[in-house]
């Protein structure tokens, strides 16, 4: 076993590997769960809350972590399978203790916690041993008035403040974790946290940021979280969002609540929405994305690996370039076929989009059942198609990851993480 370092701080833990004995990957670290009982004892770590299995929250103790070394964790490889679910007592250090308020003892330094240092005591006990501190810029006793926060890193004991619950808890530190993250990721963290410091993450979240995570929790915590937004917010929020998803989160809403978004969003944005909430549910109307990547025929190969190049799309959206009559935006003029971005890596940049169309793809309506929408994709080995109107013209396109939103059953981000198999398993 190699050496464990003197020191670890805990905010280049989050998403480090953990390792069973023989190398194989159990999970991924999320936070550490710690004991804080007064300011004269030493906080103890009590251990990991560790993901597996893509979305389940585990606890892993620290008497099961045998190493920690650079850029990984390793365990034993016997883990309790069982949701972990923090008590009383406990405290975790990213969702709870980044951002705490503190003092440094025999100055008159106050400032909020960015991170925490861990180390292995004498009796091989992991505790708290150092505390990173950045200045309040202007807060009253500071010698030292700059634009610039200054850090500190001091023992723990020299902390006041550390084992002190705030009920106005800042965000900025764990908001930096959390962009880190994958949005799925983040959605996991946040609805993880106590009500307070989920207000004061939400509150802090740019509206970007806090659509991408919405689309990744459950119906529930959606409806909760908009709810305690003001309604400008909430609108902005839906701006940003797929219209698919926002699409399904207003239906969710109270009718008085939806109307209202809605005649607060930007025009375009709320017709692309109310045109979703027109079609029945679970049919092709009702799940497509109305904003596929659109070009028409005079386009050439190199404009069509730019628009695909947009990181903001997902694989699936990026694999079909949608070849159409003018205008150019849904319902689009005629559709003409599409184009396979496989093909079009092997065609001149110079040339036409048109050269390389696909026009034979059948398409969809957007009365298509859920299961007829699944029989397409897996007959043609699809991973989107495009969905037309009556008279030709390109209204939308359904993504396998839209498809399997939708039939999935209703609450399912909530039963993956309350499923409690009770199993231990080993690596």
């Amino acid at each position: 076993m190699s050496t464990t370092p003197a020191r670890v701080f805990v905010a280049r833990l989050v998403g480090l590997p953990i390792f069973d004995p023989v190398g194989e990957q159990v999970g991924k670290v999320r936070d550490l769960v710690v004991a804080v009982r007064t300011e004269v004892h030493q906080p103890r770590v009590l251990g990991l809350v560790a993901e597996v299995f893509g979305r389940r929250r585990i606890f892993v103790p620290m008497t099961r972590v045998t190493n920690i070394d650079s850029g990984q964790v390793y365990t034993t490889g016997l883990l309790n399978m069982r949701r972990f679910e923090q008590r009383p007592s406990e405290t975790m250090v990213i969702g709870q203790m980044l951002d705490r308020t503190v003092r440094i003892s025999g100055s008159d330094v106050t400032g909020t916690v960015y991170d925490v240092g861990i180390e292995q005591a004498r009796n091989r006990d992991w505790v708290v041993s150092r505390v990173a501190v950045k200045e309040v810029v202007g807060a009253k006793g500071l010698r030292r008035r700059s634009s610039r926060s200054q850090t500190h890193v001091v023992e723990w004991r020299d902390v006041e403040g550390l084992s002190k619950r705030e009920e106005a808890q800042g965000a900025t530190h764990l908001i930096a974790a959390l962009n880190e993250m994958r949005p799925a990721d983040a959605a996991n963290m946040i609805h993880d946290l106590p009500p307070e410091r989920r207000s004061a993450v939400v509150a802090a979240l740019d509206d970007e940021r806090l659509a991408d995570v919405l689309e990744e929790l459950s119906e529930e915590d959606q409806v909760e979280i908009l709810a305690n937004l003001d309604s400008e917010r909430a609108a902005d929020v839906l701006e940003e969002m797929s219209p698919d998803d926002a699409a399904d989160l207003i239906a969710d809403l109270p009718p008085e609540t939806a109307a209202t978004l809605l005649d607060l969003m930007e025009p375009e944005e709320a017709e692309d929405v109310r045109r979703l909430m027109s079609y029945a549910d679970e049919t092709a109307g009702a799940m497509m994305t109305p904003e596929p990547v659109i070009l028409g025929p005079d386009a050439t190969v190199a404009d069509a690996l730019a628009h695909v190049r947009n990181p903001e799309l997902t694989p699936a959206l990026a694999a079909l370039v949608y070849v159409c009559r003018p205008p150019l935006e849904t319902p689009t003029g005629r559709f003409l076929g599409v184009a396979h971005i496989q093909r079009l890596l092997r065609e001149p940049p110079s040339s036409l989009v048109a050269g390389a169309l696909d026009d034979t793809m059948a398409t969809l309506r957007p009365e298509a059942s859920i299961d007829g929408v699944a029989a397409h994709l897996a007959t043609y080995n699809l991973v989107a198609a495009p969905v037309v109107d009556e008279n030709g013209h390109l209204i939308g396109a359904v993504t396998v990851d839209d498809l399997l939103d939708h039939m999935l059953p209703e609450g399912w981000r909530d039963r993956a993480r309350l499923r409690d198999d009770r199993e231990e398993v080993t690596g």
